[in-house]
């Protein structure tokens, strides 16, 4: 099968990309960077140069490659820019979801978060709203979602992972991270907070299932939704920091998410099935 690979380059990206051409498609990998076309070549990848805000350019790829299936794993989360992670999510998943609709894609597998949803309690399913009341940072945050949610809608056959916090190799919590330093720092207190996790491996292998999943939501999270006065000392304890303050409080959407959809109707299992499992594993 013809696939499009819109953040190939990315954490998740990379490992997809991998297990794309060991299935024996035929993977085009767009990169923002020239410097990234002979990498993905080299692997054994189409590689186009485009850039996700570049309408035109977007429609020219779509137009000379005719993929029949769309991945989009598009952040833009290096330098924690909730803003322009935000503008990716709504024009950049503009642009691909237009460019899919023109040219005839078959179907569209986006990412999108596990902590969008409105407040309430225990971990929340697929039904529940997206928290469209948030205010300040968060508000950022759930615009974005909500316009990529809706665009990816658009394509008939479209499947939207809704991924946990992201932990592993490269992320922000590897041992050398950012929320690991921070960590370490003593400036993150342990809270009655509720998140939930995903190791990286296991979201790029619910990509390559959710090819066959019917369209919607799905949650792609672990099995333990935790408060982080729960996991919090566990994590410092792995990296060798202080143990962490402890502080009473919780946001009311701080709830974690649930996989029982991606776990018993779809049959997705996760190799890290609880964070305890994945942080223990940490080198």
């Amino acid at each position: 099968m013809k696939i499009f690979l819109a953040g190939s380059t990315g954490l998740v990206g990379r490992i997809v990309l991998m297990q794309l051409l060991d299935a024996g498609h035929q993977v085009i990998a767009m990169t923002r960077s020239p410097d990234n076309r002979k990498f993905l070549q080299s692997l054994g990848a189409q590689a186009v140069v485009a850039d996700a805000f570049d309408r035109q350019a977007i429609l020219a790829t779509f137009m000379q490659t005719r993929p029949e299936v769309v991945i989009h794993q598009l952040t833009a989360l290096r330098e924690r820019d909730l803003g322009e992670n935000s503008r990716i999510r709504i024009d950049g998943t503009r642009n691909l979801v237009d460019a899919s609709i023109q040219f005839g894609v078959k179907r569209i597998i986006a990412q999108s978060i596990a902590w969008a949803y409105a407040p309430g309690d225990g971990p929340a399913l697929e039904a529940v709203p997206l928290d469209v009341g948030a205010v300040g940072p968060r508000k950022t945050t759930i615009d974005g979602v909500v316009a990529l949610e809706h665009a990816v809608a658009e394509v008939p056959d479209h499947v939207i992972l809704r991924y946990g916090t992201f932990y592993g190799p490269g992320t922000w919590y590897d041992r050398h991270g950012m929320m690991a330093e921070a960590i370490r720092r003593e400036q993150i207190a342990a809270t009655d907070g509720i998140i939930s996790f995903v190791h990286i491996q296991d979201a790029a292998n619910a990509v390559l299932m959710a090819m066959d999943w019917p369209s919607g939501p799905v949650n792609i999270v672990d099995d333990e939704p935790a408060a982080g006065i729960d996991w919090l000392p566990v994590y410092a304890g792995v990296i060798g920091a202080p143990r962490p303050p402890i502080r009473c409080e919780a946001n009311p959407w701080e709830r974690g998410a649930s996989n029982a959809k991606a776990r018993e109707t779809y049959g997705w299992n996760p190799t890290y099935p609880t964070w305890r499992t994945g942080f223990a594993q940490m080198h």
